[in-house]
């Protein structure tokens, strides 16, 4: 895999310590505390996000296998890469996107990502929110015979898994050391996936895998009236959540992308957190990058001031940053729908009522979800409502919480006690 993204000009991106971010937050946290941040640079790749790795592979299977073209249900940046490397075989691209309300208004950054998708010449068909974006991709894979190149099948899982190996081979190169914690922004599970699959394949067992998303709570991702209300098309809990507890949503019948199997802990942040963020490693780094990657990097900032100084977390992935992306278009939009912009402490942030800027850096608080709920809630998906579950049954639904059989079991007889 390494190979065939290299040669399509995907991958092989640099890992880059942000010491003045690091400083700052050693300013803020007790003696002896405050990790090194790294940040695996993916805005480098073609396309601009790590998703070009998990494009590449998929466009080369459909390519080898002989399709005309691919198609991609995809917020944008997935799209994006898909259509620029699949113009780069000779194929055509057809993206899918969810961009509008019933009143046609879309969001900065959704039209930002549709504009880098036409510009790599894809052809773009836009939806208003709600369930016919799977619909419509699995009606024109049928009516096209096109090859299905969904975020979620084993090959753009698989493609992911560089950017892991990649982060463990550069840390022991570059800092002769191992990270402590790869923080990885959680959206529909395969950022995750396969960049934890690539640590594993690395010998890295002993790196822990933290998942990051911005806290929406309350807020439904299929609702017309709320999908406007939101601040980041991506990398938030209407995503991450639902798709972390069952991955199987999705179009394709069985999800390569199940994160549960890999998060140690779960981080949230606040929307004002990450425009913060993303200001202070433009002014400190002079790195100006998108919101997926700081959202990571928010929830990194915050986990770094309780950890040791010799220990290192890494930031596992940039995105790219355009007109669309920029803080400020994101922030004029939100006002325009009502959402009150506020300097201050953003704990008090209410998701679809307002955005709060932290006004002082120690605002930025390391949240963590239950895991044991989140464990909860993905068995149910995965156990029958009463009688045995086999030996081998058992061994399968432990691995896919990441948990003990001895533990699993012990769920499951209180979820079948509470139903």
């Amino acid at each position: 895999m390494l190979q065939i993204q290299l040669e399509m000009g995907v991958g092989n991106t640099p890992l880059r310590e942000l010491k003045n971010v690091t400083a700052l937050v050693r300013k803020l946290a007790a003696d002896g505390k405050g990790a090194r941040i790294m940040v695996k640079d993916e805005a480098n790749n073609l396309s601009g996000s790590f998703k070009a790795r998990r494009a590449a592979i998929s466009v080369w299977d459909a390519k080898r296998k002989g399709y005309k073209g691919v198609i991609a249900a995809t917020s944008g940046n997935y799209g994006a890469a898909v259509a620029a490397l699949a113009n780069r075989l000779g194929l055509k691209a057809l993206i899918i996107q969810e961009c509008y309300d019933s009143k046609m208004i879309g969001q900065p950054e959704i039209l930002e990502k549709q504009r880098a998708c036409e510009a790599y010449g894809a052809e773009v068909m836009q939806l208003t929110v709600g369930p016919e974006l799977f619909y419509e991709h699995l009606r024109l894979l049928e009516e096209t015979g096109y090859y299905n190149a969904s975020l979620y099948t084993p090959y753009a899982i698989a493609g992911v898994e560089t950017l892991g190996y990649e982060i463990a081979q550069q840390c022991r190169e570059q800092f002769a050391a191992e990270p402590t914690v790869v923080v990885a922004t959680n959206a529909g599970g395969g950022n995750l996936t396969g960049t934890a699959r690539g640590l594993l394949k690395a010998g890295l067992e002993n790196t822990k895998v933290y998942a990051a998303s911005v806290d929406l709570s309350g807020l439904s991702m299929a609702s017309d009236r709320d999908f406007n209300k939101k601040s980041f098309t991506t990398g938030h809990t209407g995503f991450g959540v639902p798709y972390s507890t069952y991955p199987d949503r999705s179009d394709v019948p069985r999800n390569a992308a199940r994160p549960m199997r890999y998060i140690d802990r779960y981080l949230l942040v606040k929307q004002g957190e990450v425009f913060y963020t993303t200001e202070m490693l433009a002014a400190l780094e002079g790195m100006e990058r998108g919101p997926a990657g700081n959202t990571s990097l928010a929830a990194a900032f915050a986990l770094a001031q309780t950890m040791a100084e010799d220990e290192i977390i890494v930031v596992q992935e940039t995105e790219y940053t355009g007109a669309g992306k920029h803080p400020m278009a994101q922030l004029s939009f939100a006002e325009e729908q009502g959402i009150q912009l506020i300097v201050g402490n953003s704990e008090e942030e209410i998701p679809g009522k307002n955005i709060i800027m932290p006004d002082h850096p120690s605002r930025i608080k390391v949240r963590y979800l239950d895991m044991e709920r989140l464990h909860k809630s993905t068995l149910r998906h995965l156990i029958p409502e009463d009688g045995e579950i086999s030996d081998s049954d058992m061994e399968y639904i432990a691995a896919e919480i990441k948990s003990t059989v001895d533990e699993t079991t012990r769920l499951i007889k209180e979820i079948r006690e509470e139903a």
